[in-house]
């Protein structure tokens, strides 16, 4: 709805391609400022110009922890104040568990859990503890129950969910919301650097048959940004079509008879069986 983040700062790493760039277009469509933060000034300056007035960019590597602190400070410098920060930044490559290198595991490491760490702490310190509010979002994948070649990726989300229910708990009483989005597939630009077997099933085996749309995943972040995203702090909030539940398409080929899920035959209750429960007698109000 417009102007229904109005007067509100949002600060989005990785915010000038695919989801963190969808994420700032829906904020601003809600009447929030928005700053996009990443590390190539050609690409932020680009998603500026498509997401209108309302947005600026920084320029800065979050795995470095001045440079983190550098993003908070001149968001706080142009405006003031930092409402919301979404730790959208993140990344992995197709590897086997086998085959993961020590330098490729500690890369996964440092961007993920690293750079999300240090943007935490830079937000709490210098922005939400001394205005006593704020709310902070990371995200991190699903399914939970593992992905195949994506070992590092998982390990590393799950040390951030980790982190976000630590923190929830440590400032809340500085008025401060730390939330976990679980995102899972997306119809993204960078879903294609994977290998074509991947992407090309990717859809088929989420039980919703279907790709996320990048508008969805911004209608969440803009709900979480909103005065209700405090009621979140603690929680993950899993948004994957129901991947997390179930790892492929219902019903299973396996189960299924003629395309459908046989049903048990059970044995009719008698008569004299279906008794009602007895319900207490209240009396009525005066």
């Amino acid at each position: 709805m417009a102007g229904a983040l109005a007067g509100r700062v949002a600060l989005i790493t990785g915010g000038g391609t695919n989801l963190g760039k969808a994420a700032a277009v829906e904020l601003a469509r809600c009447g929030a400022d928005v700053v996009i933060a990443g590390r190539r000034e050609d690409v932020l300056e680009a998603a500026v110009r498509e997401i209108g007035e309302r947005a600026s960019w920084i320029a800065g590597d979050i795995r470095e922890r001045d440079q983190a602190a550098a993003i908070v400070r001149t968001a706080l410098e142009r405006h003031g104040r930092l409402d919301f920060l979404l730790n959208n930044a993140g990344g992995q490559y197709f590897v086997p568990a086998e085959s993961i290198v020590p330098k490729g595991w500690r890369a996964v490491q440092r961007l993920n859990v690293g750079g999300t760490l240090a943007m935490c702490e830079a937000a709490y310190e210098l922005a939400m503890r001394p205005a006593q509010s704020g709310t902070i979002a990371n995200v991190t994948v699903s399914p939970h129950h593992g992905m195949p070649a994506m070992a590092h990726t998982g390990a590393a989300r799950a040390a951030v969910e980790a982190l976000t229910r630590e923190l929830a708990q440590e400032w809340s009483g500085d008025g401060i919301s730390v939330v976990a989005v679980a995102i899972g597939r997306f119809a993204t630009e960078s879903l294609r650097k994977y290998p074509a077997e991947l992407w090309r099933s990717a859809a088929s085996t989420v039980p919703l048959q279907r790709l996320g749309e990048m508008h969805e995943y911004g209608w969440l972040v803009a709900l979480l940004a909103s005065p209700l995203g405090h009621a979140f702090s603690g929680s993950v909030v899993t948004l994957d079509g129901a991947l997390d539940n179930f790892p492929g398409r219902w019903p299973p080929e396996a189960l299924a008879r003629e395309g459908e899920v046989p049903t048990e035959e059970r044995r009719p209750v008698p008569t004299e069986e279906r008794r009602p429960v007895p319900t207490e007698e209240r009396r009525p109000p005066a």
